[in-house]
Parts: structure tokens; sequence; C-alpha cells
């Protein structure tokens, strides 16, 4: 888990306090168990194989299968709290959240797909993400807390679409965003980039690359909301606060009760001043 969290072996031997050859010998023997690779060498760093990941998921569940029953006698050894947040709302929490509040939580700032499987999974005790449609029941039954955002297509504000051309488009992996509503419209475009990481995205549209699409409240400073006359109207997005499953605990609501808080604030969008109000 450490090492999938950090996404190098070094990494994970500080977050642990251990030496990297015994982390090394520790992998070699679970691969040894298991019967197969479960990470791989990458220009980036290290990376699950498709067993790791398989093996990720069940050594979550017996994390937290061990953390409930840390918590039966009273052990402060389980008392991280793990939060799933958004990496759109990410910036916004460190802005907002002092030390003191975020003091014995660990961060998992990820794509909302991914918090929402942690959080069904176990793996995530409070999550802060994006609904875009409903996940089913399951999901609805955990969520707390509730607030709508206006959704916008962001661009430079030096950004001129070609006149006939396809419109170009920064996207996520799991799109529901953007090529929704523009293939309904029968719009003419292409991807020019798709990420997962808003950071990388944010990067695309401030370099002039193309069009995307994400809560005009949480867009950066230097961008712009579009309102050209071609563009689609885009549905709200939810954003949701969730609990995972029998947790009451008071450190959990007073978490939950903060998260609300700073959606409420977000939901009401302060930056009608950077709207491109051109019609084409």
């Amino acid at each position: 888990m450490a090492i999938a969290e950090t996404g190098s072996m070094s990494k994970a031997a500080d977050k642990l306090s251990l030496s990297q050859p015994a982390i090394s010998a520790q992998i070699k023997r679970l691969q040894g168990l298991i019967g197969g690779e479960l990470f791989t060498r990458t220009a980036n760093g290290t990376a699950l194989t498709e067993l790791g990941k398989l093996a990720l998921q069940q050594a979550r569940r017996i994390i937290d299968a061990n953390d409930q029953l840390l918590r039966l006698g009273g052990s402060d050894r389980s008392s991280m709290r793990r939060l799933g947040i958004s990496q759109l709302l990410a910036q916004s929490l460190f802005d907002e959240f002092s030390r003191e509040n975020l003091s014995g939580v660990f961060v998992f700032a990820e794509h909302s797909s991914e918090i929402r499987r942690g959080l069904l999974e176990g793996f995530i005790d409070v999550a802060c993400l994006f609904l875009l449609e409903s996940f089913g029941q399951e999901l609805e039954n955990r969520i707390v807390g509730e607030f709508q955002f206006e959704t916008n297509w962001i661009k430079a504000r030096d950004f001129v679409a070609r006149p006939g051309a396809p419109i170009p488009i920064i996207t996520l992996p799991e799109d529901n965003w953007m090529i929704g509503p523009l293939d309904r419209s029968g719009i003419a475009y292409r991807i020019v980039l798709r990420s997962s990481d808003s950071a990388v995205r944010t990067s695309a549209v401030r370099a002039g690359l193309g069009l995307s699409a994400m809560p005009g409240a949480l867009a950066a400073a230097d961008l712009v909301k579009s309102r050209d006359y071609y563009l689609p109207k885009l549905p709200p997005s939810r954003a949701v606060v969730c609990v995972r499953d029998g947790l009451d605990d008071s450190d959990v609501k007073q978490l939950t009760k903060r998260l609300s808080g700073l959606l409420a604030n977000l939901s009401v969008d302060r930056s009608l001043q950077r709207d491109d109000v051109s019609r084409g």
C-alpha cells in the first residue's frame, strides 16, 4: 500500500521508517506467496501490475479489517482517518483547512472515480467528490452533504477557435463533463489531450491547446469561463460528502461538517468578474 501511494520503494521506505532493502525483501516474499510480479519499474517510478492492482484491493481490505479490530480495544493506532478528495477540491482544502484540522488525517487526492471506488471498497473513510450522474443506491446511502456547482467551459484568455475547424477538447479518461453534451449537440470536436490529472489539464488549457470544462468556481484565476454561442450548455455538477458505512465517530462528524462548509462556500461562484461574455 505504501509503494502504491508514494510511487516508489524509496519513498515507501521513508514513510514506513524501514530500509529500502527491507522493503525489497518483503515485496519479493509477497510475490513468491502470490505467484507473480506486483510492481514494474517505469520512467516515473514504480507502478502496479494488473496482478498488483488486485493484490492492492485485498491489502486495503486486510488493513481495514485490522483497523476495525483495533478499534474494539480502543487502540489509537487506528485513529488515522482516510480522506479521499477530488483533485479539483484539494487546493481549496489546503487553503481553508489548518494543519490542526488535518492532523490525524491521511489525504488521498485523486480523480473522483478513484475516490468513489475507494469508498465502496472500504479504503476511504470520508469522501469529498463530484458526481455527474447517479452511481447507485449503495453510494447514495453514504451521502451526508450535497451541493451543486455550475459547470462551465474554461479556456485561456487569448484562446480563439478556428472557424469551421473541430473544437479542440481537453478531457478526462472517464468523461461525462463535455463529450455527452457535444455529441448530443452534433458539434464537431477533436480531443487534443486526455488526462486524469487536473493540474495537467489546467496547464494544457493555460497553454491554449483547447477548451475544457469544470466547476467555474474552481477554475484558476488566469482562465476564463467561455460563453461562446457554439458551445452547448453543461449540466451542473454534484459535489457530495460521503462517509463509509459504520462510521459515526465524533472526529468523522467534525470532518464531514468542515467539508460541507467548504463546499457550501465554494458552490457560491465568486469569480463572475472573470467571465468571458463573448457571443462570437
